[in-house]
């Protein structure tokens, strides 16, 4: 019994030197796992922009559904509502300093949903589906134009040698602003203008048409990206209290005021496109007088040597 007790001692010690000497092995450090991997953490501020392009990707999908049902205005204030977001999740990424690959790709994903996909079930359902097939189609064509906005769009961004006064104009209508002129004969019809989508759908079938041309087009627009980023300190109250008018008429009076804010961005295109075409004039000329100069300098030092 002795003899058997001591051999198995004996092959426990031979077999002490496979385990791990929890003494005198080092502690794992935090933020390391046991293969030596190092955790990476990732502040809350980088979430916070993701989180509100989710948010607004539900709004667009839930439009979808609300439409399906019949429900055009809970579905039409969806979309608002996504369009609203996606301004919010752009600003609060560049003021946090939170942009991000993994954000852009998120926000073109979602815009597509929410600006070209909702739009064209939308407006297809509740005035287009009265043209069959034609009107089909051209709900097709307002979603695929989107999506070649959108893509043209993170092309541009990675543009050199642009321009500064550029960075002011989007090339085409941008995504949510079509999305929310697409849903202008919406609009007027809630406001009682129009009984029935139907009786109207050759004119909407025409008017999504130029939508989608607008946004696939390359005419200037205004983009509205440096509205807002200094602010005079006598012009904080007065800024206040047109965004808490504007808020409480938007919600008291939506389908007048997002009328309103549709027919004011058809009409600001055309003054859109003539600062740019000025402002480009301008670059031009001061471009062309530089070389002049360039040349001028050359020419003088080649005739001095």
């Amino acid at each position: 019994m002795r003899g058997s007790l001591s051999g198995a001692f004996r092959q426990l010690r031979g077999v002490k030197m496979f385990w791990p000497d929890f003494k005198t092995s080092a502690p794992l450090k935090r933020g390391h796992d046991r293969r030596g991997h190092r955790f990476r953490r990732i502040p809350a501020r980088l979430l916070l922009p993701s989180l509100i392009t989710l948010l607004a990707l539900c709004s667009g999908v839930t439009a979808i559904r609300m439409a399906v049902e019949g429900r055009y205005q809970l579905a039409t204030g969806a979309i608002v509502l996504a369009i609203i977001l996606d301004a919010v999740d752009g600003r609060l990424a560049r003021f946090l300093k939170s942009a991000s690959r993994f954000g852009a790709e998120l926000d073109s994903l979602a815009d597509f949903v929410n600006f070209g996909v909702a739009p064209a079930i939308l407006i297809y359902l509740w005035s287009l589906h009265a043209l069959d097939n034609l009107g089909w189609i051209v709900a097709l064509a307002l979603a695929i134009c989107c999506a070649l906005r959108l893509a043209r769009f993170n092309v541009v961004l990675d543009e050199p040698g642009k321009p500064a006064f550029a960075e002011n104009y989007f090339v085409g209508v941008p995504a949510p602003a079509a999305a929310g002129l697409a849903l202008l004969p919406m609009y007027i019809g809630f406001l009682g203008l129009v009984h029935d989508g139907e009786a109207i759908a050759s004119i909407v079938l025409a008017y999504i048409a130029v939508i989608g041309l607008l946004m696939v087009s390359r005419a200037p627009t205004f983009s509205g990206k440096t509205i807002g980023r200094r602010i005079h300190r006598d012009m904080v109250m007065p800024v206040l209290l047109i965004v808490v008018l504007v808020t409480a008429l938007l919600i008291s009076f939506p389908w007048i005021m997002l009328s309103g804010f549709a027919l004011c961005y058809l009409t600001s295109l055309p003054i859109g496109l003539r600062s740019y075409a000025r402002q480009s004039r301008r670059y031009n000329a001061r471009q062309a007088m530089m070389k002049t100069e360039d040349e001028i300098v050359r020419s003088e030092e080649g005739s001095d040597t």
